[in-house]
């Protein structure tokens, strides 16, 4: 393949839709070169990191390595449509980008916006919302078995469980999640012809969209603050002073986003791959303390963020080539969790991986911050769905996100069959 072609295909958005090509792809790239200069038409260079060691490093140096300017890969028309939204791009930073969320921020401003939520996502607080989550997972697993006994289980049940938790959690009306689901369909799967936002006759956009939603429910949290998430980040303090507009529209967005689509893609690829591993899907049921470990494998194989970008502030080597201050490295989760050095067998779906220290969720200063509510989500409708779950099989053939950033399964047929509880 040669190099211009190559470099379009990392940059693809098609080539994450095609799973085999991908895999073939990011395999070849960890074999030829792991630290790849990629320079795709109509983007911003950049350097690829493809290897499980190399990410990690460069994770560790939050101080030399900085999510601001360039947090996720974009196209230069993409770049330049966000910074036109807000009259930028910021001649400080360089950002483009209207959002502030904590995937935008280093440093000090970082540790000090996690640090308004983060006891409220730690195990210890999640703890009470485990009744709560049995019972969702429950009228999930009867929806599916109410659907049966064939249904598309990623569009009919894997989006709407993670999203109906997290949107209680944070105090969205029910009545408001088709919504939600709507805009960050079009947020995260914007490059996916099935996901794009139709145009409207008023000239909207899903970024405008959410900050209207978003500054409405500060203003109304700050008037009337209860006890759910919205009323910590609309009432939450930084320095002593109140979030500014975009940061508190910005964090809502993060979490409401980010806190079902991932969930959602891993639920949805979890079930894909104990579908095709019969053999993994009898042991689960066998041994249901095997669970915890499974989930993890199934955050592992199916890495529904597949990248993060960083910025060098300093000059730096990494594998004898010279990364130069003011390049950007696109860190490829997707390709770290599936290295051949990190990982024995990796293409093999294990649901007793030990050890697995999957890069699926980050890694040093920016893991994420949801990572406990959404391992609990998932083994609760895990453990709800495997007890009643008497066959299952693909009723189709299954078709992934066409998204660079954050992707997954958009189908994926099955035919079951699932007793009452």
């Amino acid at each position: 393949m040669a190099a211009s072609a190559l470099d379009n295909a990392i940059a693809s958005p098609a080539t994450y839709g095609d799973e085999a090509k991908l895999h073939a792809l990011l395999a070849q790239l960890r074999k030829e070169d792991p630290v790849h200069w990629t320079a795709p038409d109509d983007f911003r260079p950049y350097w690829a990191l493809t290897k499980y060691a190399d990410i990690l490093e460069i994770e560790k140096l939050s101080d030399q390595f900085h999510n601001e300017p360039r947090s996720v890969l974009m196209d230069k028309k993409a770049e330049h449509d966000l910074a036109a939204m807000w009259g930028g791009p910021d001649p400080k930073t360089g950002r483009v980008s209207p959002f502030r969320t904590l995937i935008d921020m280093d440093g000090a401003d970082h540790r000090a916006y996690r640090g308004l939520t983060q006891a409220w996502f730690m195990p210890g607080n999640l703890k009470k919302q485990e009744a709560r989550m049995a019972e969702l997972a429950k009228r999930y697993v009867d929806r599916m078995m109410e659907l049966g006994p064939e249904c598309d289980f990623a569009r009919e049940v894997a989006v709407y469980y993670p999203l109906h938790v997290i949107m209680s959690i944070m105090g969205v009306p029910e009545s408001d999640e088709p919504l939600m689901l709507r805009l960050t369909q079009e947020l995260f799967g914007g490059q996916d012809p099935d996901m794009q936002r139709k145009e409207t006759p008023d000239g909207s956009n899903t970024i405008m969209d959410f900050f209207m939603y978003f500054n409405k429910m500060t203003a109304e949290r700050r008037a009337h603050p209860g006890e759910d998430l919205a009323s910590v980040i609309a009432n939450g303090k930084v320095a002593g002073c109140p979030l500014g507009d975009v940061e508190t529209a910005s964090y809502y967005i993060i979490v409401a986003t980010a806190g079902h689509d991932t969930t959602s893609s891993t639920i949805a690829g979890g079930l894909q791959a104990l579908v095709e591993n019969q053999g993994e899907l009898r042991k689960l049921k066998e041994k249901p303390e095997l669970l915890p470990g499974a989930v993890d494998e199934m955050f592992r194989w199916a890495t529904p963020v597949q990248h993060f970008m960083r910025t060098a502030m300093e000059d730096y080597e990494l594998r004898g080539r010279k990364i130069a201050k003011g390049q950007s490295l696109q860190l490829l989760y997707i390709s770290g969790n599936r290295d051949e050095e990190a990982f024995p067998d990796p293409f093999a779906f294990k649901v007793d991986r030990e050890p697995n220290r999957h890069v699926a969720f980050g890694y040093g200063a920016h893991v994420c911050l949801g990572q406990h509510l959404a391992k609990m989500e998932i083994k609760a409708f895990f453990s709800e769905l495997l007890k009643r779950l008497d066959s299952i099989e693909l009723a189709g053939t299954p078709k992934r996100v066409q998204s660079t950033f954050v992707s997954g399964l958009k189908t994926l047929p099955v035919r079951y069959s699932i007793r009452a509880a």
